[in-house]
């Protein structure tokens, strides 16, 4: 082999390995910090603010971790209440079961709700049995709606987070691609129970008011 067909080669393998490099190093590269960030792996326990963690369901193992955190409330998305590991008093507990394909967005602004009153007194857990679906696509809500998110950004965390298998998001990116964001900011910003007069709470609301009066 020639010098000249020697130096050739020798600068293709150098880029060749520069490349494998570089993209290695691109694949090292910590998650975006403004994703939620893992606490415990264990758990599926991510820190999504100061005041906001999500995880899979805990156990009684758990309460001494969130103690740590200074958590001062946990909201569930389960039927089944917390009481069965939770005990201590010092935490208060907020069930708010939902399934993400009969989600709406009354059941929306009532865990956003529930969320922000939490967490004036301290940091708040919310929860699903996986930590995925259920709690993904309430992450994702608070993100858009509170955080001011695009639904694009928040997607993306949902979906490529590693909170859990991407094939259980179907139904709540379903939901995020038609919910009316500013529709939700005023309602949760005014203490509607909807967006829709016609929903519901909203009727239900309507009539007692009526009574009343």
């Amino acid at each position: 082999m020639s010098f000249a067909r020697l130096s050739i080669a020798t600068i293709l393998l150098s880029l060749s390995a520069l490349f494998t490099f570089v993209h290695a190093d691109d694949s090292a590269v910590s998650r975006p910090s403004e994703w939620a960030q893992p606490v415990e792996a264990q758990y599926n326990l991510f820190q999504m603010s100061p005041t906001l963690y999500r995880s899979a369901l805990p156990d009684s193992g758990t309460v001494p971790l969130l103690e740590t955190l200074k958590v001062a409330t946990v909201i569930n998305f389960l039927p089944e209440p917390d009481s069965r590991w939770l005990i201590t008093p010092a935490i208060t507990q907020v069930q708010l079961p939902y399934r993400t394909n009969h989600v709406d967005d009354a059941e929306v602004l009532k865990v956003l709700r529930a969320i922000q009153a939490a967490e004036a007194n301290g940091p708040v857990l919310m929860h699903c049995k996986h930590g995925s679906d259920r709690t993904g696509l309430m992450a994702a809500m608070y993100r858009v709606v509170v955080q001011g998110w695009s639904k694009e950004d928040a997607l993306s965390e949902m979906t490529e987070g590693g909170f859990g298998d991407s094939t259980h998001f179907k139904d709540g990116v379903r939901y995020m691609m038609r919910a009316d964001v500013e529709k939700l900011r005023t309602a949760l910003a005014n203490g509607d129970c909807s967006t829709s007069p016609f929903a519901a709470c909203s009727m239900k609301n309507w009539f007692q008011s009526a009574h009343l009066q």
